[in-house]
């Protein structure tokens, strides 16, 4: 979908198919086919922009053989759907029963991390639509706090300072200028955004920026625009902002808010926690270790007298039932100032909610038709975000 910005710029939105994982190139042509053409239609939409992912094995297809890469372009031609953004986050494997830790591997210390965002950037430059010359692909943020020390630190700096050279000579090369976001995730080496602009201050390069994930934004209980103006103030771009909400508890201490809380502590997905407190700001690696040993005793690990925020991405329109709510307000500010100025500081927006299959049983959606449906109604609450702060939706 793409929207006018008051100044006469273009904002794109998408949503990302990492909802509907795939690790071959034949599982995202069905992508294509079973999930984004059905929500682009429920739409009422001629083009819908989508965030793909494509995993290792996707990818090294479509590298190694042009035929691919051309059929893949035709195809989403044909379903009416364009891609200006990819998720570069998961390298494989996102679809397995569980995720957890796994998703951060390999890291910004690791070859294959280069190699894999290279070949996205390149792919991405030969997917743009013909009138689009800029792309975004978001990455993690260099890798899982633990083990990373100097040497680690040194290894993931050169890796990015390569990767912009190398995205330097595929704008001379092609006429494209694609943009890396490293996207601040609790629990990782950059885990705020203020860690992310003393992760960059070496990698002064304006191909590489900050994907700001509303979501964790929100989980780390950050300020948007504190977390922008420090972005603004160190001259660090945001090539791509992804549209997502946090799960909210304002008591966790009252049973009935834990019991709710527990609803949504799965085996799949990592759902870091986390409470501000007078102390600052303490947290867990996932959500039964904040609940305690079985997952709601009375006992928590994190204290309770603060609100908790736990990252889990819940639908945009749907937040959960009380005593739970949801950061969708941060959403609302954050994207204010992203796009509600007089110039948008980022023309790439995704909605990202991944967890459909993995939220409480009877919040699921059980056939694909709903989760058409629920896809699509986020990117109307999206669409309806944009257009109240003074966007046009373009055909």
């Amino acid at each position: 979908m793409r929207f006018r910005h008051p100044d006469g710029s273009t904002v794109h939105l998408a949503y990302c198919t990492n909802v509907h994982p795939a690790e071959t190139l034949d599982g995202v042509l069905a992508q294509l086919r079973d999930h984004c053409e059905p929500v682009r239609r429920r739409l009422g939409r001629d083009r819908l922009g989508i965030g793909l992912w494509l995993a290792r094995d996707a990818a090294r297809s479509l590298t190694t053989d042009p035929s691919s890469l051309r059929a893949l372009r035709a195809e989403l031609d044909r379903r009416g759907l364009e891609v200006v953004t990819l998720n570069g986050f998961p390298y494989e494997g996102f679809g397995a029963d569980e995720v957890k830790y796994r998703v951060y591997q390999p890291d910004w210390t690791r070859p294959e991390r280069l190699a894999h965002t290279t070949d996205l950037a390149r792919l991405l430059a030969a997917l743009l639509p013909d009138d689009v010359t800029e792309g975004s692909v978001s990455t993690l943020p260099l890798a899982w706090r633990t083990p990373f020390d100097a040497r680690a630190a040194a290894l993931a700096r050169t890796a990015l300072t390569t990767l912009a050279g190398r995205l330097d000579a595929l704008e001379e090369l092609t006429g494209r200028s694609i943009r890396i976001g490293i996207e601040p995730e609790p629990g990782c080496t950059v885990e705020t955004v203020a860690d992310a602009v003393t992760a960059l201050a070496d990698v002064p390069s304006p191909r590489i920026g900050v994907c700001l994930d509303t979501c964790h934004l929100a989980t780390s209980f950050e300020d948007p625009r504190t977390a922008l103006d420090a972005l603004a103030a160190a001259g660090v771009p945001v090539p791509k902002a992804q549209l997502s909400a946090a799960l909210h508890a304002e008591q966790p201490h009252l049973p009935e808010v834990r019991a709710a809380l527990a609803a949504f502590a799965e085996p799949r997905f990592l759902h870091q926690t986390r409470t501000r407190t007078a102390a600052g700001l303490r947290g867990t690696d996932d959500l039964p270790e904040a609940l305690g040993a079985d997952g709601h005793t009375s006992h928590a690990v994190l204290p309770d007298a603060t609100p908790w925020r736990a990252h889990f991405h819940v639908p945009l329109h749907a937040p959960p039932a009380p005593p739970l709510s949801s950061t969708l307000p941060v959403l609302q500010d954050a994207l204010a100032l992203l796009v509600g100025g007089p110039h948008p500081r980022t023309r790439h927006l995704e909605v990202e909610t991944y967890t459909w299959q993995a939220l409480p049983p009877d919040h699921r959606p059980r056939t694909r038709a709903r989760l058409a449906d629920g896809i699509a109604a986020e990117l109307t609450l999206a669409r309806d975000l944009l257009t109240d702060l003074g966007l046009k939706e373009l055909p």
